[in-house]
């Protein structure tokens, strides 16, 4: 399979849900796992939260086996009529974490993202289903990094820049930006997140929140910076306090990996 050959077959031949319809229609997420996939596919390979099956559709020519997982129902039937022509996919329509696989992969390819990681659950799959990768194994995405800056935003809620409804929400950036953490997939994670974010302050008035920007190390020299539906900045309100240039303030930043916005808790103080 070519590049060129993804955009007919995504509009013509998948059969999909609204949801994963979107994800298809992000062409540079498609385009960026693509190039990894062909870069990493070989053996055994799992692919975890398969949805419609495009993922497992990109690795069957490289691959000898692939187990691909799916929890929805409505998904795993969609995914199991577009790769019924493929001898080399078994789908399996169970929660990943409850599946027992009887062979370990080279490659893991998970895309259950989300920015930070709050709010799917790659996490908490991928911290159960380590043991299954042998010891020379592969994971894609192999690494994500979490930066942050401080912000004046409207909103008094939690939201992304990019949603759904295509109301990009007003804010405005007040601090330097800074990146956080860096989460090793090969790696168990610890899914409480506890961290204090510290800025210096760019611009008088007001910081009323944060911003929460994550990039995707799909390999080790292909990275891919947030798309649509791929990893879209975080806006996260605080409590308003009143700034002015070089001011340096400390946010207290709380949140569980796969355990849901409602998760994420924030206290702001001026340190200088």
């Amino acid at each position: 399979m070519h590049l060129n050959e993804i955009e007919p077959l995504i509009k013509t031949k998948i059969r999909t849900t609204p949801y994963h319809l979107n994800l298809l229609s992000d062409e540079e997420r498609i385009v960026a796992f693509y190039e990894a996939i062909k870069e990493k596919a070989e053996g055994t390979v799992y692919d975890i939260g398969t949805g419609c099956g495009i993922l497992s559709i990109l690795a069957a020519p490289y691959a000898d086996f692939i187990y691909a997982v799916e929890i929805d129902h409505t998904a795993a039937k969609h995914a199991k009529s577009n790769l019924e022509s493929f001898n080399n996919v078994l789908v399996i329509n169970k929660d990943a974490k409850e599946v027992t696989f009887s062979k370990k992969a080279d490659l893991i390819i998970c895309e259950m993202l989300d920015t930070a990681l709050i709010d799917e659950e790659q996490v908490p799959v991928l911290n159960s289903i380590l043991k299954y990768l042998k010891t020379d194994g592969e994971i894609i995405p192999q690494k994500i990094l979490n930066g942050a800056e401080a912000i004046d935003m409207e909103r008094e809620n939690i939201c992304y820049e990019d949603n759904e409804a295509n109301e990009n929400p007003n804010y405005e950036v007040m601090s330097n930006f800074k990146i956080y953490s860096e989460i090793d997939f090969k790696k168990e994670i610890k899914e409480d997140v506890e961290t204090d974010l510290e800025f210096k302050i760019s611009k008088k008035g007001s910081v009323s929140g944060i911003k929460i920007t994550t990039f995707t190390l799909l390999t080790d020299h292909l990275i891919c910076g947030p798309t649509p539906m791929l990893n879209p900045p975080l806006l996260i309100p605080t409590e308003k306090i009143k700034v002015d240039i070089g001011d340096i303030i400390k946010v207290k930043l709380i949140y569980k990996m796969g355990g849901g916005l409602d998760s994420i808790k924030t206290r702001i103080e001026k340190v200088s």
